[in-house]
């Protein structure tokens, strides 16, 4: 019946992994629907941002505490996945430990770090739960993290709960059966940590702890593939895209919410400043002029999309947002849950009707985020500097703003007298440019000579 298991564990494996394929060609084709913007300038810094906060969780530690539970939980990840590795091979193969055969000594290590980092992992999602569910932190709260995002959050640390213990009872009972030179459990690794469980096993026998092995084995395995099909409907994804987004972000590489300028619209700004009425007109300029910022996720920057699925829910821009502090409406989070969520319901209502776009009557900006919010932020930048893998809202909403001012000729009252004041009088008060500098008629102006 050897041949039977792998036989089911490659159809599980692969249609696991067809799935998951899926996924990401889904989310591939709802980061498509951005625009088109290169980001490839400081290729140097951009590597730097990767290795720095993407993989060495260098913005993490601006909080100590859940910065060490996040290490725990991540390297963790990456040394238990050698030992996972090795369980696809030996449900492809029908072997057990067949890394344990050329180990050696090393191997030993290996699989004694895997156990250490167990704990580790273990200790680590407790703390998030008991931070999430007994003390209640207060930026796990707010009016965009509704049942199904708090869900979600559970379900990934009661899942690594849950795959840690399958592994835990599967090493316990895998010594247990080495020790008693069970047929086909080769003697290999070192458990310190299942080593303290394998002694709840000693009664069993031997047909009944083969039993709980392949059973712990089976769970463990299939949890992770299961896992894996989740990572892409979950906030858990940035585990995947933390890596492209700091790459892609431009915090730390450009000052953050500047405005995008269309080529196109500069040079015939500066053809009208020139008076050159013989100027020959753009030959590229598009058919469709380009939209003035945005109004829904087709007008935004793909790294913009790829930065609202990478958004981790973690509430920390939201934080330390100061609009949000003072009770506006404003949440820096939400705007990130809100911009991935336009574009998959953009995604599935494409995937209908074979590409082709129909307008469902709603946008990003409106349906979505409301002009209140777009207007509560200040610019700041607090957001993008709390993320602890570059996201930055503020662009977005510099974005939205941007739109409702240029196309639609809307925001604040304050804002549009300003602008009037500007194009009539040329400052933002509606004093002529003979008046300009009455003010200095009032000020005693101090002596400036130089003294030795």
């Amino acid at each position: 019946m050897a041949w039977f298991a792998q036989l089911l564990f490659a159809a599980v494996f692969v249609t696991a992994v067809v799935l998951f394929s899926r996924s990401v060609g889904r989310i591939r084709r709802n980061l498509q629907l951005g625009r088109h913007e290169p980001r490839t300038d400081n290729r140097a810094q951009r590597w730097r941002n990767v290795l720095l906060v993407a993989l060495g969780q260098k913005k993490m530690f601006a909080r100590p505490l859940p910065a060490v539970l996040h290490l725990c939980v991540y390297v963790g990840f990456l040394v238990v996945n050698v030992e996972v590795i090795e369980i696809v091979v030996d449900g492809l193969a029908g072997t057990h430990r067949f890394f344990g055969q050329f180990g050696g000594v090393v191997y030993d290590a290996v699989i004694a770090a895997a156990e250490v980092f167990l704990v580790l992992v273990l200790l680590g999602t407790l703390g998030f739960l008991a931070r999430r569910d007994l003390l209640k932190l207060k930026r796990f709260t707010g009016t965009e993290m509704t049942r199904w995002p708090r869900m979600d959050a559970r379900i990934i640390l009661v899942t690594e709960i849950v795959l840690v213990a399958a592994l835990v009872v599967m090493n316990a009972a895998d010594q247990t059966l080495q020790a008693r030179g069970a047929p086909h459990y080769v003697q290999a690794g070192v458990f310190p940590f299942s080593g303290v469980v394998a002694p709840l096993f000693a009664g069993m026998g031997t047909g009944t702890l083969v039993a709980v092995e392949r059973t712990a084995w089976w769970l463990h395995i299939v949890g992770i593939l299961a896992f894996l099909n989740y990572i892409p409907y979950s906030k858990h994804l940035h585990i995947l895209l933390a890596f492209p987004n700091t790459y892609y972000s431009n915090t730390g590489i450009k000052p953050l919410g500047g405005f995008a300028i269309d080529a196109n619209v500069k040079r015939e700004v500066e053809l009208m400043l020139t008076g050159d009425p013989y100027a020959a007109p753009a030959t590229d300029a598009p058919a469709t002029p380009q939209r003035f910022g945005a109004k829904d996720v087709f007008d935004l920057p793909r790294a913009d999309l790829l930065a609202a699925y990478t958004c981790t829910e973690c509430g920390r821009c939201t934080s330390v947002c100061p609009q949000n502090q003072t009770g506006k409406l404003l949440s820096p989070r939400k705007i990130m849950m809100d911009t991935r969520d336009r574009a998959e319901e953009v995604g599935v209502a494409l995937a209908k009707t074979n590409g082709q776009w129909q307008d469902d009557g709603k946008s990003l900006l409106g349906s979505y985020i409301t002009p209140e919010e777009v207007w509560a932020c200040n610019t700041c930048s607090a957001c993008a500097d709390a993320c602890p893998v570059n996201i930055n809202p503020m662009g977005i909403i510099v974005q939205l703003r941007q739109y409702q001012v240029m196309e639609e000729s809307g925001g604040p009252m304050q804002l549009n007298s300003m602008f009037n004041n500007i194009t009539n009088a040329g400052t933002p008060w509606a004093l002529s440019a003979a008046d300009r500098f009455n003010w200095a008629d009032q000020v005693e102006v101090p002596d400036t000579k130089l003294t030795r």
